[in-house]
């Protein structure tokens, strides 16, 4: 939806000038302000909690550029992204380098500053907990759709997506810009556009071999399941193509997680789920099911990337969600009718212990809808 936001309104382009100054923001933000806020947050002398430098090994800091309409590196940048914006959009294009630097030179910036509030993940472990920090999505998404044109104000509104191939110059032009001014950033050897496009063409055929070879191993332990083959005939194959090397191995057992339910462990896989036939059930019900069955009580309940249900959430919304059956909840807050063929629904729990309100990890729930 933001997404949406920012094409139809707060960044559509009506001219060549409004694609320049776009490309000129997108340099500013990409190669000076995020470097800028990323020294901010972790400065040169940063250490980490072993006491050891947080810039260290290969981990080297990056320097923030300014934008220079001399620069041919920079006006390439704002040239060829500009014009391959206003193919989108059915503008027409800066005709040259020098009007690219004249128009860049005169939009107005603003001056950058840092922000306290912000957290960049320095490992992969803050970058899975950030991810699973809730989110009110709901408001967030009514807010966007309120700011939306309705249908009549964009009757003309057209744009064309674009297809990336490496053998088009105006895309290959924005590619090298960009990968050689990150590099910039990093002190590390530019590349010119040939290079760049080798490099560029060698990664598309990649994925392409790859994803073949797994879909084949994939293909073959299916048809295993469907022969009924007894586990011990189950592989795990790993493989490196630039190897080449090609491995199998028997399957571990599934993860186990443990949790404590009413004084008792409970461990459980993925394998493992919580079943609800009640179609009729409310959010209600499922909180007195929750307590009386396993002694924890909701936290909160999501399905995919949707919040249907939490304890911070308005209060008015809580008490009008809880009447609910859960599949007009599901229905309500996603907007959405599910299908009249779908049997089960899959529905996520958060959930904490009722004795000591210490979150309990328990499997996912399956809801049956007719």
């Amino acid at each position: 939806l933001s997404r949406i936001q920012r094409t139809l309104v707060t960044e559509r382009p009506h001219c060549t000038e409004d694609c320049v100054a776009w490309a000129r923001r997108c340099f500013e933000d990409l190669f000076s302000n995020k470097i800028r806020q990323l020294l901010h947050n972790f400065p040169l002398d940063r250490l980490t909690a072993a006491g050891t430098p947080f810039w260290s090994g290969a981990k080297k800091p990056p320097t923030p550029i300014d934008f220079n309409p001399t620069d041919p590196l920079h006006v390439e940048f704002v040239l060829s992204a500009a014009n391959l914006r206003a193919s989108m959009y059915g503008v027409p294009p800066c005709p040259d380098a020098a009007t690219a630097a004249s128009v860049a030179a005169a939009v107005l910036v603003e001056k950058f500053r840092p922000q306290d509030g912000v957290k960049i993940a320095a490992t992969d472990e803050e970058a899975k907990s950030e991810a699973a920090m809730p989110v009110d999505i709901d408001t967030q998404a009514q807010a966007i759709l309120d700011a939306l044109p309705n249908a009549a104000q964009v009757s003309d509104f057209k744009v064309s997506p674009v297809e990336f191939d490496k053998d088009i110059d105006a895309q290959m032009r924005v590619v090298a810009a960009v990968s050689n001014l990150r590099a910039r950033n990093y002190n590390i050897p530019e590349a010119d556009l040939h290079t760049s496009r080798g490099i560029a063409g060698k990664i598309t055929p990649a994925i392409a071999t790859t994803t073949a070879m797994v879909t084949a191993a994939i293909c073959v332990e299916l048809y295993k399941l469907l022969l009924d083959k007894p586990v011990d005939q189950l592989r795990n194959t790993f493989s490196n193509l630039a190897l080449p090397l090609f491995t199998s191995a028997e399957p571990d057992p599934p993860k186990k997680t443990k949790a404590v339910v009413q004084g008792k462990d409970w461990v459980w896989s993925a394998w493992d789920r919580i079943d609800v036939t009640d179609p009729t059930m409310t959010v209600t019900g499922l909180m007195t099911m929750l307590e009386e069955s396993y002694g924890v009580e909701l936290s909160m309940l999501s399905s995919g990337v949707t919040i249907l249900f939490s304890d911070f959430m308005d209060r008015k919304k809580m008490q009008e969600r809880k009447g609910m059956t859960l599949k007009t909840l599901v229905e309500t807050v996603t907007k959405k009718t599910i299908p009249s063929a779908q049997k089960y629904m899959i529905l996520e729990l958060i959930v904490n212990d009722i004795d000591t309100s210490d979150e309990v990890e328990i499997p996912y729930l399956r809801f049956k809808l007719f």
